[in-house]
């Protein structure tokens, strides 16, 4: 790849996390120019993940596809797994992100900050609907999960799900930044 240009691949056609990717990269690599392309990239868990260890493993399977359909495409190949699990103090939201460098089969993930969720909502996810849905109707929004999300609803425009995607990434933008320190 040329040395003024990064190229990622993002496992995932929704805006927010494109997005965020996009940011998160350009925080970090100013003077590069970063294009991205986004792929529909499954992640063979359940469309709405609700636990840590099933959230990390849909994040690594969206990147794997990623590797396996696009190899010597990208700089980076990202990820973002949103998903859900029930803590000691309460059911959260939260997501996983994964980067896997092409150059040099570096993988860096990150957990992002958790949003504590209504014991009601937690409810209707383990009946099988996905957290965008119930936002939707707790909230009287239209696909809210291309949007600010539930962490900009909750938080009142405060935090977005983009925000919240994009702090993930550059904390695990952390570890190729300073890779020398995680050999």
């Amino acid at each position: 790849m040329t040395t003024n240009k990064l190229n990622l691949i993002v496992g995932s056609k929704n805006p927010v996390k494109v997005n965020a990717a996009k940011a998160a990269f350009q925080s970090y690599f100013p003077q590069q120019d970063i294009i991205v392309t986004s792929v529909n990239a499954p992640s063979g868990v359940a469309e709405q993940p609700m636990t840590e260890a099933e959230t990390l493993l849909g994040a690594k399977n969206r990147v794997s596809h990623c590797q396996q359909e696009f190899a010597d495409s990208a700089d980076y190949y990202i990820a973002i797994e949103g998903g859900v699990d029930h803590y000691h103090y309460g059911p959260a939201a939260f997501a996983y992100v994964v980067i896997s460098s092409a150059n040099t089969d570096q993988e860096a993930i990150a957990l992002s900050a958790q949003l504590p969720l209504p014991e009601g909502v937690y409810q209707a996810l383990q009946q099988g609907e996905e957290l965008g849905d119930v936002i939707d109707k707790l909230f009287n929004t239209q696909n809210a999960k291309q949007k600010s999300g539930a962490m900009g609803l909750f938080t009142n425009g405060l935090v977005t799900r983009q925000s919240t995607y994009q702090q993930a990434l550059i904390l695990a933008l952390a570890k190729i930044a300073n890779a020398k320190l995680y050999q």
